[in-house]
């Protein structure tokens, strides 16, 4: 299969058995790869197990573009049901994860069962083994990783949990790369109950392609114009450092838990003050000539780290109010260490932090810690409790929407999160677009689904009309990114041409899908997430989309959305257009003749068994 390894690595951590079994033509034709297996697979595989059963399974995907000559062809999908919402959950990850997968000879590997103590699973071609990781069980992710270098070799690439996994924090993520991440939905938990510390893999076999110099061809145009881009540069000096001054000039900044969207002290955190005080040097991922990581040393904490970038930056900066860079670099370093989503935690802290200022909490039931904004001390603290489920941790650590059920007094309405999943970074009452890209991003509250805010500047912020179409679009488009195994940054921030992605495909595999065929497996697997959704969790529909009430009721104080809201029969709007236009029912759940149309008939079958659709 050109652009395939052509296995599926099956792991069952119970019995200690691994085996293979080919790859499917059909799945590769309808899935293509990465989050496309995962998907079909979790939806196949895992019908009502609990998250943190071991039933449940682990997928780590590639797909056809990884490990192959083009810009950024690094991208892994970690995916499971959700620990964190109980839907269908993903995260991908750069780095050099994807290519060596790949190269060992397999586009997938399943994880299922659970181990009777800690184990790591090695991986060297055709040699597979789960070895005994109880030496590593307690470390932090980049300590584990850095172990296992020093023991295997440098050619391993290697995938870590930290003690938030072990401890199943269930916004744990999983570390790769000594700075790396696939931070969102809980992977990190999955793992952690399974008791599998790390995944080592190393490969020397190559990736077969239907036309080599059809790829070459269209491979060194894209590179070319990606270095002949003038706004290349500021990648090079500041990588994702530099939304932070934009996103607080539109009013989209994360500040105070979401109470607004304009950070005061936003100089003291910005890439100006990265450049000029912690970055040390660049790092890029497979095959990407961007270089965006930027790694960076905080001399007064003696630790070195990958970032901040802008989600750590927006979630722990700006929502916990720390206002100088080196406590934001220090924070980012010490969720790294421990296994912690910095989105997810940002959020989960920034909350924290407004029930103490508004009395929801006090020093009884945070065990004498003051946990107020702008106090980096507060923050470690917390994160360190959360890690272990210590105290005040052991709730936090179950995410927002479970703390305010239990917190009370009107927390739940500045509970930042959507179906269980915490907001990522960009406050959105000043934009609807973005607002109903957050409300239906499948796995809950992301921004990686569809990043719509700057359609709504250009568009109008206050217009509502057309926006759901232009969400649907990215939402198939960019989740495509994940099912190929690239970065759609050189896309979205070199301005690559989709016409690039649409002439590789058929050079690398040989199939002959159209981009418009590619664009319908995109909006295949959307709508099998969303069914995943309707089958797992009871009375899943229409309430499960709408955004916490600071967002309905509450305008934003300052900046340049002072005033915005988005009141519910907006909201209401949005989601009729929205629903109507992917062929929803108006609860929100796919019909029948949308999944038959989309090749799902199976599942329309047993949804309809079950009463689900119509």
């Amino acid at each position: 299969m050109n652009g395939y390894a052509g296995k599926i690595l099956r792991v069952d951590l119970s019995t200690g058995k691994t085996w293979t079994e080919p790859v499917d033509p059909k799945l590769a034709r309808e899935y293509l790869g990465g989050r496309g297996f995962a998907a079909r697979l979790i939806y196949d595989e895992v019908k009502g197990a609990e998250a943190l059963g071991p039933d449940n399974r682990l997928v780590l995907a590639s797909g056809p573009f990884a490990g192959v000559f083009l810009p950024a062809g690094a991208k892994a999908t970690f995916a499971a049901k959700s620990s964190a919402t109980g839907l269908y959950g993903d995260a991908n990850v750069g780095g050099h994860l994807a290519a060596e997968l790949k190269y060992a000879g397999y586009d997938a590997i399943v994880f299922q069962g659970s181990a009777d103590r800690p184990v790591y699973l090695f991986v060297d071609d055709e040699t597979v083994q789960i070895r005994d990781a109880s030496r590593l069980w307690g470390k932090g992710a980049i300590e584990a990783e850095v172990a296992l270098k020093d023991e295997l070799g440098e050619d391993y690439q290697i995938a870590t949990i930290g003690p938030a996994g072990e401890n199943l924090v269930k916004y744990a993520c999983v570390g790769h790369d000594i700075g790396r991440q696939a931070g969102r939905t809980g992977a990190g938990a999955v793992m952690g109950s399974k008791r599998l510390k790390a995944i080592a893999v190393r490969g020397s076999q190559t990736v077969p392609v239907a036309d080599i110099e059809a790829l070459r061809r269209i491979s060194k145009e894209m590179f070319l114009k990606v270095k002949a881009d003038p706004g290349l540069q500021v990648w090079h000096d500041y990588g994702l450092g530099s939304v932070c001054s934009w996103a607080n000039s539109i009013g989209a900044f994360p500040t105070r838990n979401f109470s607004s969207g304009y950070f005061e002290g936003i100089d003291g955190i910005d890439h100006h003050a990265m450049r000029e005080r912690i970055i040390v040097g660049s790092k890029a991922c497979f095959g990407c000539p961007m270089a965006c990581g930027k790694f960076s040393r905080v001399k007064e904490r003696g630790v070195w780290v990958e970032g901040p970038e802008y989600e750590t930056t927006a979630l722990i900066g700006g929502n916990c109010a720390l206002n100088r860079i080196e406590d934001v670099a220090y924070a980012n370093y010490v969720c790294d260490e421990l296994g912690l989503d910095t989105i997810s935690a940002g959020n989960v802290i920034g909350f924290a932090m407004e029930c103490f200022q508004r009395g929801v909490i006090d020093e009884r039931t945070t065990g004498g810690l003051a946990v107020r904004f702008g106090d980096v001390e507060a923050f470690v603290t917390l994160a360190n409790r959360i890690a272990r489920r210590e105290g005040i941790g052991d709730l936090l650590a179950d995410g927002v929407k479970q703390t305010a059920a239990v917190w009370g007094k009107g927390s739940e309405s500045y509970a930042i999160q959507v179906k269980g999943l915490e907001w990522s970074g960009y406050e959105s009452r000043g934009a609807p677009a973005m607002m109903l890209a957050y409300m239906t991003a499948d796995i809950g509250a992301h921004h990686n689904r569809a990043w719509a805010i700057t359609y709504d500047i250009a568009q109008g912020r206050e217009k509502v009309e057309g926006k759901a179409a232009k969400v649907i679009d990215l939402q198939h488009v960019r989740p495509l990114f994940d099912c190929l195994g690239a970065c759609r940054l050189p896309w979205v921030e070199m301005g690559l041409d989709l016409k690039y992605y649409a002439e590789l495909f058929p050079a690398v595999t040989g199939l002959d899908l159209s981009w418009e065929d590619l664009l319908q497996v995109s909006e295949r697997v959307y709508n099998l997430t969303r069914a995943y959704a309707v089958r797992e969790v009871p009375g899943f529909g229409r309430s499960h989309d709408y955004p916490p009430e600071r967002f309905i009721s509450e305008p934003v104080p300052d900046g340049a959305t002072a005033g915005s809201r988005i009141p519910r029969d907006t909201l209401d709007a949005l989601l009729d257009d929205y629903y109507g236009l992917r062929g929803w029912d108006k609860t929100g759940r796919p019909t029948g003749v949308t999944l038959r149309r989309l090749g799902l008939g199976d599942v329309a079958e047993e949804l309809a068994a079950r009463g689900l659709v119509e």
